[in-house]
């Protein structure tokens, strides 16, 4: 059985329930035995109560939304089912009132076989140049 038709499916379905705000909704998305290496903690997550937690703290803050920079999407197709996406998004929430942007690279490994398709996440912010 066939889930989401695609893995960018997937990962729009991600970007728009990180918008929503709901910890519950992004946690759906991630296999049971997923591994998240998030944007803002240095802590691997590997349980869903975990992913859950996570993701409920970054809910928590004003004005949360992420952007995905179109362009800079990257597929890679394993097998029919297994694929990994990789690119630039932005995450914006405030800071002392302020909103801020957060521009982070990531990549996600999906099976889209799975009703719990993401199997891996990693993202990071983008580091500055050493120039």
């Amino acid at each position: 059985m066939i889930y989401f038709k695609t893995a960018e499916e997937v990962l729009f379905q991600w970007v728009s329930r990180v918008c929503s705000g709901n910890a519950d909704d992004i946690a759906a998305l991630y296999n049971a035995s997923a591994v998240l290496i998030p944007t803002f903690t240095p802590h691997t997550v590997t349980t869903p109560e975990g992913v859950r937690n996570y993701f409920g703290q970054l809910a928590s803050r004003d004005g949360l939304g992420v952007r995905l920079h179109n362009k800079a999407l990257r597929k890679q197709s394993l097998s029919d089912t297994l694929h990994t996406l990789s690119g630039i998004c932005s995450f914006e929430f405030e800071v002392d009132q302020v909103l801020l942007s957060f521009p982070s690279r990531f990549t996600f490994v999906i099976d889209i076989s799975l009703e719990q398709p993401i199997l891996h996440h990693h993202s990071s912010q983008v580091p500055r140049n050493l120039s």
